[in-house]
């Protein structure tokens, strides 16, 4: 921040719940801001000329935020990011604040954006 810039409420809010988190959740709210930070709507001719799954494997040791990144470039076409945010912000909370198994919640990715791909198939016309 530069000097002089006073923080906003959400700011504030935001600065006092990272405050509150173990080192570990930190980095792991620090790694998903970074993700997000790249997101950046898909090029509409890209998505049209090619809209093939880009499939990489999945490394044997993956964590939640690096599978993500690997399902956005995999399903690189998909436009309705608002709506696998909403589903990967919970698959996401459900490792990091309920301790739900990594194997488990990357599954379940990428059921998740299977689906959504499934779902952007189906709207294109034939």
């Amino acid at each position: 921040m530069g000097k002089g810039k006073s923080l906003t409420a959400a700011e504030k809010k935001l600065l006092a719940q990272f405050e509150c988190l173990s080192e570990t959740q930190r980095e792991t709210l620090q790694s998903f801001a970074e993700f997000l930070a790249t997101q950046i709507p898909r090029d509409q001719v890209e998505a049209a000329s090619s809209p093939e799954p880009r499939y990489t494997p999945r490394p044997e040791q993956e964590n939640v935020v690096a599978a993500i990144k690997r399902l956005n470039a995999t399903y690189f076409m998909l436009e309705d990011r608002a709506g696998l945010l909403n589903e990967t912000s919970v698959l996401m909370t459900q490792h990091v604040m309920q301790g739900r198994d990594i194997s488990e919640v990357i599954d379940e990715l990428e059921t998740v954006f299977a689906r959504f791909y499934g779902e952007w198939r189906a709207e294109i016309p034939s």
